[in-house]
């Protein structure tokens, strides 16, 4: 399933939109979920926990797609 993110200001780290969009239930199930290479950002697994997130990527958690998109 495919949703949308408005991202406020220039980004939001990886783990805070795993976060907002419920995707994971608290901070540390991000972390585990992102250490575990369960995401994919733009098609490629990262573990980077603070990555920045920007306008126009795509990030992937499962059968979850977020889109984001400038606010």
């Amino acid at each position: 399933m495919s949703t949308t993110f408005a991202v406020r200001g220039e980004y939001i780290q990886l783990d805070q939109l795993l976060k907002a969009t419920g995707l994971c239930e608290s901070g540390g199930a991000a972390h585990a979920a992102i250490a575990e290479g369960r995401v994919k950002v733009d098609g490629a697994v990262d573990t980077r926990k603070r990555a920045k997130m920007r306008p126009g990527q795509v990030v992937t958690i499962g059968d979850e797609e977020v889109v984001l998109v400038a606010e």
